[in-house]
């Protein structure tokens, strides 16, 4: 790993698997690439206040496939989210769960919303469920980047309005909720169900929203029945024996870990001294400044001990 300083915006996926995103000094975008055997090593460097978590700028979108990550002009701690007080301001992104209600859009937010939308339910490890959207042309990739584990989409909407009127539908007569933090995520890998049992329950729940949108009266959209594949990686991190949550922080402090796989922004790691795998949430990284190079992790002296 190149060593550097960096501001990391977190896991993302294409379809070549799991990258993580960064940005140089001078605003150069990078992606290490997250393949089995990579090292990831790298300490967290904290401003001079002390904040761990730094604004990632404004997204500005442009049209339906295209949105641009500028810089923060004053490099400032986040305040809100991954974003500082002005650059929450000036984005784009966060009119889009709102606009259906608001009915306010930037011109490339509306280019962005006129596309087709998908209403899916996920499920992860440990079976809590979840409804959410994704764009047509992001529809594959947006699961895989959730960490779900199973999925059906069950509605092809002809907007991005239409679909966020259906998720909010969902969400308050089936009791799915829209959200799953990162954390809870991360912490379901380390004693998950079976995969049979976490596509029964989705499935469950997809047939149950696919009834209550047939009978909604909402009209701008089709209810659909497809299956979506998890990637090969999600195996290898759900099959794990003996996988046990990572010790430490990764938002925080100095870190040495071996990619064995990645399930959304989690990963199952290897560290030198411990015979066992490790299941790290690496979305902690997100608004993290990183100065990569040889770093190694320090297990605390009771987990050295059990190893």
């Amino acid at each position: 790993m190149t060593e550097g300083r960096y501001l990391c915006a977190g896991v993302s996926w294409d379809d070549a698997g799991p990258r993580l995103s960064l940005s140089g000094p001078g605003g150069d975008q990078q992606h290490l690439r997250l393949d089995p055997g990579t090292l990831l090593s790298y300490r967290v460097l904290p401003g001079d206040s002390g904040a761990l978590k730094f604004c990632l700028g404004p997204v500005k979108v442009l049209d339906r496939r295209t949105r641009t990550h500028e810089p923060c002009p004053g490099h400032s701690a986040a305040e809100r989210g991954y974003q500082c007080g002005p650059c929450f301001a000036r984005d784009d992104w966060r009119m889009v769960h709102n606009s259906h209600r608001s009915g306010i859009a930037s011109p490339g937010l509306k280019l962005y919303l006129a596309q087709p939308h998908w209403l899916y339910v996920a499920t992860f490890a440990d079976g809590t469920t979840k409804v959410g959207t994704a764009a047509d042309g992001h529809k594959r990739l947006r699961l895989t980047e959730q960490g779900a584990v199973a999925a059906q989409y069950i509605a092809r909407a002809a907007n991005g309005i239409a679909v966020r009127v259906l998720e909010d539908l969902v969400s308050a007569d089936a009791g799915l909720v829209q959200t799953v933090r990162s954390e809870a995520k991360a912490a379901a890998l380390v004693h998950p169900l079976d995969t049979k049992a976490v596509d029964r329950i989705n499935a469950g729940h997809a047939a149950n929203a696919r009834l209550l949108l047939e009978r909604s009266g909402e009209e701008g959209f089709s209810v659909v029945e497809e299956t979506w594949r998890r990637p090969g990686q999600a195996q290898t991190v759900l099959g794990a024996a003996g996988a046990v949550p990572y010790p430490l922080d990764p938002g925080s402090g100095e870190h040495g870990m071996a990619i064995e796989a990645v399930l959304g922004g989690a990963a199952l790691v290897r560290v030198a001294g411990a015979e066992i795998p490790f299941i790290a949430n690496l979305a902690r990284l997100k608004g993290r400044r990183l100065h990569t190079g040889s770093y190694q992790t320090r297990l605390p002296a009771l987990q050295t001990a059990l190893f």
